[in-house]
């Protein structure tokens, strides 16, 4: 989580440069919820361990009040700022389903990660978005005004994003020599130009999206072998930045999966690594 915090620049989010596209945020208040969130990992990893044949719906019920519980710590943290929602959700997920591959004597990288995080979710879409509700939430708004799933979606497909375009790009970059700050930034755009992040459209609709999926999409196209590296590709983030703030967008959905592609990079490898 510090990791990606401190990443600059970053296209709408906070970094050390500036608060993004948030007026009610600082950069401390992320130091504040990464340290209120920590101590809570390895209680998703112990739930893992302790439940490790409990099948989806049943695992995931158990699992949610726990996670509430660290979204309070969070909360109570920061002084009721959403800093790390998503994120709370996709680790506890990732935890959870590292616990119960151990408590299987199971191998554990990050393909069976992922796959075990989607066992843990499945049907968990349509639970919670295709039902008839009078007062939808913001995610079932979205779901029918525009199909996207968000972070559920994500966390059913295991992550499908991460494994298939993040994670693999992330570790090519690395085992090239690339800065592991470039690296990020790299992957980050990498994210922006592929994710339905729900984050975008709630602040500026699809047309929102389809521009910052654009405006990432043509850095990278434009990169030079010295990558994120070069000071024009730096000057072109920063505008990219700028541009963001002025329309208010905050690609917070692909910052939270580019925290789950660092913490994945740290698993042995797996058949990713070898594409």
């Amino acid at each position: 989580m510090l990791t990606e915090v401190n990443l600059t620049p970053k296209p709408g989010l906070v970094d050390r440069f500036n608060c993004g596209a948030h007026q009610d945020m600082a950069l401390i208040d992320f130091y504040y919820s990464a340290d209120a969130i920590a101590p809570w990992l390895p209680r998703f990893i112990e739930h893992g361990i302790s439940h490790p044949h409990l099948h989806g719906q049943a695992a995931l019920s158990r699992l949610r009040p726990l996670g509430l519980a660290c979204e309070n710590s969070m909360f109570r943290a920061t002084g009721g700022i959403n800093t790390h929602k998503g994120t709370v959700f996709s680790l506890g997920l990732i935890c959870c389903a590292l616990g119960r591959l151990k408590a299987r004597t199971e191998r554990i990288n990050a393909e069976a990660v992922c796959q075990e995080s989607a066992n843990l979710c499945r049907g968990l879409t349509q639970r919670e978005l295709c039902q008839a509700n009078p007062q939808q939430t913001a995610g079932q708004r979205l779901f029918y005004q525009y199909g996207l799933t968000g972070a559920r979606g994500e966390a059913e497909s295991g992550f499908a994003i991460v494994l298939t375009h993040a994670l693999p790009a992330y570790q090519r970059l690395l085992a090239e020599g690339t800065q592991p700050d470039h690296a990020l930034l790299h992957t980050l755009l990498i994210l922006m130009s592929v994710n339905r992040d729900t984050n975008v459209v709630s602040r500026g609709g699809m047309a929102g999206l389809q521009w910052l999926q654009q405006q990432a999409t043509e850095i990278l196209t434009s990169l030079s072998p010295a990558g994120m590296g070069n000071l024009l590709s730096q000057r072109r983030v920063q505008e990219f930045d700028a541009q963001c703030i002025a329309r208010n967008l905050s690609p917070g959905g692909s910052a939270d999966l580019l925290i789950l592609t660092w913490l994945l990079a740290q698993f042995p490898p797996s058949s990713l690594s070898q594409k």
